[in-house]
């Protein structure tokens, strides 16, 4: 073993201290570099109905294929989408991505992309597989070149066959010579990751060139030619224990709001009650689960109070950690979905949430009238500034309600930046993996000076706030 094998921070670090600038580029693999691959765990058969067309489709995001599985899965493909509508395909994949690609995201890739981004490198997706498959991943990580074996069609149909080369091997380090050229990129000072053999080609190109999980001959050529090699860890599938602890921590969670309720009921105060409801809740839902909160800048959590608290949404258990980190006197605002939650909904109403129809901008904004005097009371809001939450780390574009609520009610922003909840527990799931979520709760925004004329660029620096917290976390 070589003393090449760099850990991810050294890589970063190393990425950070390097050269700058769009004439370097990052460029990507895709199954086993970006995302861990899937098994085909059965065998093609036609005829093909949809969901068999998605699961040849994700079958092919695999780690590490051979030249022989490639030809032989290419041959499926090209047999599977003959005849079939290039906007078909296109929604077919977008789908694909939500319900089960990016449950299989390596965070550590994602981690080096947005170093590259935050250099100003050039990133690269390269694939072997079609834009079906590949591209979804790409917006969503912001990566906007995109390099994949392109399908010919005729009239929006597709015919079976590719149109051109396959970015196979050598083809594969030939799209990226060509972009390179194209795009006046210095090959020398550019970087690739890739995890397959296949890839050793599109690897010699750059200077700079990463091994992931390297195994046979990746493992042998890094070793001699002293390249830096670097481990993902999966994202695994939750398991029987994840599920049984869950519902445990559900319990838990039921069982403590009725605790912090009956406890504070003699004070007939409504407020006492719902605090006691949401500290008793999450702190019962998180140590059950096995989650532990590691918190940096507490005191921002306590004063300025009250203030509009805006935290990065990419779980459900989010709205379990918010209540653990900022402790009382604190309600939120939540879409009108969340009413139909049977676990959240009745709790959240409990609270004081003040639930939005996304869908109908003019009633958002009169259910939003309101808080402005539940500010004005003393009691603090939390709002999830994308609106939504997200399928990778990213942090998506926030929306101006929380600002102009805090400017109305004259009380600042705090940007809560959430780390590892995705982790956690993934954007769509209702089950919790134990682990470790890193909250940091940074300073005080005052917006009481704000000109509502350059609300947009005020509003895009905090979102910049939220990368370059997740980029570079405080110590």
């Amino acid at each position: 073993m070589t003393d090449e094998r760099a850990d991810l921070d050294a890589a970063i670090s190393a990425i950070r201290s390097g050269p700058q600038g769009p004439a370097v580029a990052a460029v990507f693999d895709f199954g086993g570099t970006i995302v861990d691959g899937f098994d085909q765990r059965r065998p093609v058969r036609r005829p093909l109905r949809r969901r068999d067309l998605a699961n040849v489709l994700v079958g092919g995001i695999r780690n590490g294929m051979t030249d022989g599985e490639y030809r032989r899965y290419l041959h499926h493909l090209e047999q599977e989408l003959a005849g079939r509508s290039e906007q078909e395909l296109d929604q077919l994949g977008t789908k694909l991505f939500q319900r089960t690609v990016y449950g299989h995201l390596y965070p550590e890739a994602w981690r080096l992309i947005r170093t590259h981004r935050a250099a100003g490198h050039t990133v690269v997706l390269v694939s072997s597989l079609t834009r079906f498959q590949v591209t979804p991943t790409a917006e969503q990580l912001g990566i906007e070149h995109v390099l994949y074996t392109p399908m010919a069609a005729r009239d929006g149909v597709l015919t079976g066959y590719p149109d051109g080369k396959t970015l196979w091997r050598n083809g594969k380090a030939e799209a990226f010579r060509e972009f390179a050229a194209a795009h006046e990129v210095d090959l020398a000072l550019s970087y690739a990751y890739a995890h397959g053999a296949a890839d050793l080609p599109l690897l010699s190109l750059v200077g700079h060139p990463v091994a992931v999980d390297a195994e046979g001959p990746l493992a042998e050529t890094a070793d001699r030619q002293h390249w830096t090699r670097l481990s993902f860890r999966p994202r695994r599938e939750p398991r029987a224990s994840d599920y049984a602890r869950t519902a445990a921590a559900f319990a838990g969670l039921f069982g403590g709001a009725l605790f912090g309720v009956a406890a504070k009921s003699p004070t007939k105060d409504r407020q006492q009650m719902a605090d006691a409801l949401m500290a008793h809740a999450a702190g019962n839902t998180l140590r059950i689960a096995g989650v532990d909160i590691r918190v940096t800048g507490a005191e921002n959590a306590k004063s300025p109070r009250p203030a509009v608290f805006l935290f990065n949404h990419q779980s459900q258990f989010d709205i379990i950690i918010i209540p653990e980190v900022l402790g009382g006197g604190v309600t939120g605002i939540g879409k009108k979905e969340l009413t139909k939650n049977p676990v959240f909904g009745p709790l959240m109403r409990f609270v004081g949430v003040t639930f939005i129809d996304r869908s109908n901008t003019a009633q958002a904004r009169a259910a939003l009238r309101p808080v402005v005097e539940t500010l004005r009371g003393g009691l603090s809001i939390a709002v999830a500034p994308e609106g939504t939450r997200s399928y990778t780390p990213e942090v998506g574009p926030f929306k101006k309600g929380a600002f102009h609520i805090a400017i109305q009610a004259g009380v600042p922003v705090i940007p809560v930046v959430i780390r590892n909840a995705g982790e956690i527990s993934w954007r769509n799931a209702m089950v919790a993996r134990p682990g470790t979520v890193d909250v940091a709760i940074l300073d005080p925004i005052d917006v009481g000076e704000w000109d509502p004329g350059d609300l947009d660029a005020k509003v895009a620096s905090v979102r910049q706030l939220f990368i370059d917290t997740l980029l570079d976390w405080p110590k």
